[in-house]
């Protein structure tokens, strides 16, 4: 019988910085500034629905345009000689470095009116806004996370064996019919953990919509972040709200997964 021991500094990092965190939110949503019980902060809320709906349909957009851009080039990674590979790997890596708040930051001296985007398109007779929008505040999400989408992806496809795409070549396969049949239900594990990792953060991130977007592009993990320093019990309900929609997605996307994986 193997020993547990190891697995007892896990369980203490689980309880303390989450289980514990969790418990707090939780009481304190359902507690009014006195400490007594009631559905106040809930109420309270509420108020806040557009944002909520808003945040979570940036964050599938952004989703979506991360799977779509990551797809392709972790596909063709896995193509390129493992020297290569790793190269760009280490390219793709490298501004996850940088603290976030830095990256936000550059694209907001890249995005602002006479900068360098806007100046270079002004040579072409384009002149426009690209700050201050919400496709400003998708592309430094699409930015931030794109790693996050592209790394599951290529992992999952850089273990598929090359012996199964020679057997669908040699059975007369094209490379489409080889992609379709072969490579891209097999990178589906990579699909839906980069989904996930990617989704999760976008809805709750804070900041991007603050630097990137307008007025009307705040986000929610904006509204907690803000509205904890005045009205805890209402910001620990929207966040207890936010985790729930989460815990839910994620349920999705492993019910998903293993459907697939019977298939």
């Amino acid at each position: 019988m193997k020993s547990r021991k190891p697995s007892i500094p896990y369980i203490i990092w689980m309880v303390v910085f989450t289980m514990i965190p969790i418990i707090m939110i939780g009481f304190t949503a359902f507690t009014d500034k006195n400490g007594n019980f009631s559905f106040q902060a809930f109420t309270n809320a509420f108020y806040y629905t557009n944002i909520f709906v808003k945040s979570l349909w940036i964050a599938l957009i952004s989703t979506a345009i991360c799977l779509v851009l990551a797809y392709p080039l972790a596909y063709l990674l896995t193509r390129m000689k493992e020297s290569t590979q790793n190269t760009l790997i280490m390219l793709l890596m490298i501004p996850m470095w940088m603290n976030f708040l830095l990256r936000i930051y550059a694209w907001v001296t890249l995005l602002q009116d006479n900068g360098p985007i806007d100046m270079m398109l002004s040579l072409l007779g384009i002149h426009s806004t690209y700050i201050g929008n919400t496709g400003a505040v998708i592309l430094g999400m699409v930015y931030e996370y794109l790693p996050f989408m592209v790394l599951p992806i290529y992992t999952v496809m850089s273990k598929i064996d090359n012996g199964l795409i020679e057997a669908a070549q040699d059975l007369g396969s094209n490379n489409f019919t080889v992609f379709r049949k072969v490579v891209a239900p097999l990178s589906v594990p990579g699909i839906i953990s980069g989904v996930t990792m990617v989704f999760v953060p976008s809805a709750s991130t804070f900041l991007v919509a603050q630097y990137l977007g307008g007025p009307d592009d705040i986000m929610i993990g904006d509204v907690i972040e803000k509205i904890f320093w005045t009205d805890q019990n209402t910001g620990s309900a929207i966040s207890l709200i936010l985790m729930i929609f989460i815990f839910v997605f994620l349920v999705i996307m492993n019910l998903f997964g293993d459907e697939e994986a019977i298939a």
